[in-house]
């Protein structure tokens, strides 16, 4: 018998929520980073060493996968799971945020979105009908509805535009993922930066009885304040006994934060793009590693961590990969990166049981702004 999607809230700690997501394929420790797996894969990353960092869920692309090698080619395949050699959740985003970003030409109607492929310019119709199709064929555990994401600033016309269809949008998705007892569909919360907006768009999404709910729109070149504002409005309004999920978030300072306000799932692909760009995240803050102070250095990025990459090499040697443009470089980085944002995943949900959340959140905080070991 397979398991139904759930979400059991464990413990609390002021708005930060402690809880599990149940799955088919297995639980989802909450509050959860789940590492992007663009087009199936982790960016210079093996499965294995991914799941060995913490991660329960990673994170699929629709748009990406739909492109290149093509939703029905994955499911003939046996779906993307199989594909890839994942056995463990997968959620899939539903394409909206790509064709905002990458696509030319997108034309928006009720119906849904036209554009052109960034890849090889061929056109392409997505509805919400036809997102839920997709994320069906790659066989993805959590999918997303399709939204419209609007950039940030907009206007406020434009904001209750993109927030009001897509709301339309939901109630159609709803319909064409039906019953799914071992999957879920979450709906995304949009509104912008307007308070009154987020909330009109939370009531309306609660009302629909959804097993779990994203907020999007954020992380889109808004202030960090304003983006803990607009959590603050959202997250009351959505069901407690449902899994809030903010997406595209972010830097572990926003992740820290945003848990304080009542989030429990994150995505984002600053951990590996950073990676691959000589840039390590550590409990000591964020240490570049083209930097030359680095040149002569033996010791390792981190003596403390449990990570491989973090204690087993000098910053000598990972500064050589960096500046040489050597792949192992990007790998080593990405896998101390994802390695570091699972465990700040663990240390948030053991304090949060604990109830000392607040002080967990002062401690990692005032590491981070003591900064990197001193130069030799």
């Amino acid at each position: 018998m397979t398991t139904p999607f759930s979400f059991e809230l464990l413990a609390t700690d002021g708005a930060a929520r402690r809880g599990v997501v149940h799955t088919a394929r297995g639980d989802i420790r909450t509050p959860a980073f789940m590492p992007v797996g663009t087009a199936g894969t982790v960016k210079a990353m093996y499965l294995d060493q991914v799941r060995d960092c913490g991660a329960d869920i990673i994170l699929g692309n629709t748009y990406h996968l739909m492109l290149r090698p093509g939703a029905e080619r994955v499911a003939r395949l046996g779906g993307l799971h199989k594909m890839i050699g994942w056995k463990h959740p997968i959620l899939t985003d539903s394409g909206g945020f790509q064709v905002m970003s990458l696509a030319a030409l997108r034309k928006m109607t009720e119906d849904g979105v036209t554009f052109q492929s960034h890849i090889d310019g061929k056109r392409y119709e997505m509805s919400p009908a036809r997102s839920i199709e997709i994320q069906g064929l790659l066989g993805s555990d959590i999918q997303m509805q399709l939204d419209e994401c609007t950039k940030l600033p907009a206007e406020p016309d434009a904001i209750r535009k993109a927030m009001e269809l897509s709301l339309r949008w939901a109630e159609r998705c709803k319909t064409a993922f039906g019953d799914q007892p071992e999957r879920a569909m979450f709906g995304i919360v949009q509104g912008g930066d307007n308070e009154i907006m987020r909330a009109e768009s939370a009531k309306a999404l609660a009302e629909m009885d959804l097993k779990g709910y994203a907020v999007g729109g954020l992380a889109v070149g808004e202030p960090q304040d304003v983006m803990l504002a607009m959590l603050d409005v959202t997250c009351p309004l959505l069901p407690a006994d449902r899994p809030r999920y903010l997406m595209g978030v972010g830097t572990p300072q926003d992740i820290l934060r945003s848990v304080g306000h009542g989030v429990d799932m994150f995505d984002c692909v600053m951990p590996t793009r950073a990676g691959r760009h000589g840039l390590a995240f550590t409990r000591h803050g964020k240490v570049n590693l083209k930097n030359a102070r680095h040149a002569d250095d033996h010791r390792p990025l981190d003596e403390e961590s449990t990570c491989p990459a973090a204690r087993g090499y000098s910053r000598a040697y990972l500064h050589h990969l960096i500046r040489s443009g050597e792949m192992l470089g990007a790998m080593l980085l990405t896998w101390n990166n994802i390695h570091y944002y699972q465990q700040l995943m663990q240390g948030i949900r053991d304090a949060v049981e604990a109830k000392r959340y607040a002080d967990f959140s002062a401690e990692t905080e005032a590491a981070w702004e003591r900064g990197d070991i001193p130069a030799l």
